[in-house]
């Protein structure tokens, strides 16, 4: 973990878990507005979040699918 790490964490109320996936690598968020909305979603309710995060999973598991099934 890096200074920098908590500094980040610390900056925008997030445990250093929500900044690190499962490989252990640092969450890159570049772009600013992205970051934003992530911090704004956190501060929603519960099933507002649940909501979003459905939204979100749909056209990412399609992605993946996609590439799975072209990379056979």
């Amino acid at each position: 973990m890096a200074i920098g790490d908590k500094i980040l964490a610390d900056t925008f109320v997030v445990t250093l878990d929500y900044l690190v996936d499962d490989t252990g690598k640092a969450a890159e968020i570049k772009d600013k507005a992205m970051l934003q909305r992530i911090v704004e979603i956190e501060a929603l309710e519960q099933e507002d979040k649940k909501t979003i995060v459905q939204v979100i999973d749909s056209p990412l598991k399609d992605t993946k699918a996609k590439k799975a099934y072209a990379a056979h």
